[in-house]
């Protein structure tokens, strides 16, 4: 099953595939996806993480086949179904499923953001919920999820040590993240690299409503001068926050950095025709840091 479908850039917009395991439903962006086939034997590797099945060859390629079911505490998956073959944070990664449901288009504001009830924040593994008629489909955070495996696979702040010592900026920067932990990684990267002037909200709504709020006020030059947001959140997504950012004559000149583990080629090209500066994928905190510096000194973001 090839997911080749093509959404119209910045209208708040996703497409969910939902899949089943142990009689739930849960949901994946379709943007992560790379293909979807059969389920093939795999060859176990020794001493590797309990929700790692093994490793298999399709197309010359290697790829790492996770178990979600065992992730989820639902005990292990027969060697049936299906592997979904995902593509984010640079990485090609095959979840075991047991069956696919369909493929439906929604909004982000349609997206319930899963409450305190269900885990704790920094632990949860939902990203949100999506209704549809008498069911709920709950959306997994599958970067969390692979990170749990292998904390390789995420931001590291060290990479901020090897920039080397620095000139402190005051310049203000407006950071969109939805997820608390990344949202504190980045935070504590950037004020590490020196950057202290921040504004950071939970989506691309919020922060539209700082900006929106700045402009009012007629204070936008002391409190925005680069924007730093994810691509998946709810209420208003990263595409849709740069595209009303750049048709904006009051804001188009504010440099938008995406920085998301959904960046890929196609990816790029979207931001690149929303008017995104830069666009970046997760694990890059150390190039975020080099890109915000760059855009600093060549705008002249910091007088």
């Amino acid at each position: 099953m090839e997911t080749n479908i093509l959404l119209e850039n910045g209208t708040n917009e996703l497409e969910i595939l939902e899949f089943t395991l142990a009689g739930n439903s849960y949901g994946i962006n379709v943007a992560k996806i790379k293909e979807i086939i059969p389920y093939q034997a795999v060859t176990p590797v020794p001493n590797s993480h309990p929700s790692i099945e093994g490793i298999f060859m399709p197309r010359d390629t290697m790829i790492t086949a996770i178990d979600l079911k065992n992730c989820l505490g639902r005990g292990q998956s027969e060697p049936n179904g299906l592997f979904i073959i995902t593509n984010f944070n640079k990485l090609d990664i095959a979840f075991h499923v047991e069956s696919v449901q369909g493929i439906y288009r929604v909004s982000w504001r349609d997206i319930i953001k899963p409450d305190a009830t269900m885990s704790t924040t920094d632990e949860s593994v939902s990203t949100g919920i999506v209704k549809r008629e008498n069911k709920l489909i709950i959306i997994l955070d599958f970067e969390k999820i692979v990170s749990d495996i292998n904390p390789e696979t995420g931001l590291k702040i060290s990479e901020i040590d090897e920039l080397g010592a620095r000139k402190r900026y005051n310049v203000p920067i407006l950071i969109a993240e939805d997820s608390p932990l990344l949202n504190k990684l980045i935070v504590d990267s950037l004020k590490k690299a020196g950057y202290d002037n921040l504004i950071h909200t939970e989506n691309g709504q919020q922060a539209y409503d700082v900006i929106t709020q700045c402009k009012d006020d007629g204070t936008l030059d002391q409190h925005v001068k680069i924007i730093i947001t994810d691509i998946e959140m709810p209420e208003m997504d990263g595409h849709r926050l740069t595209k009303l950012v750049k048709s904006d004559d009051a804001t188009a000149d504010i440099p938008v950095i995406i920085f998301s583990s959904l960046v890929n080629e196609e990816m790029k090209r979207k931001g690149e025709s929303l008017g995104a500066d830069a666009q970046l994928s997760k694990p890059e905190i150390g190039n975020l840091v080099k890109i915000v510096d760059q855009l600093v000194e060549e705008r002249h973001l910091n007088n």
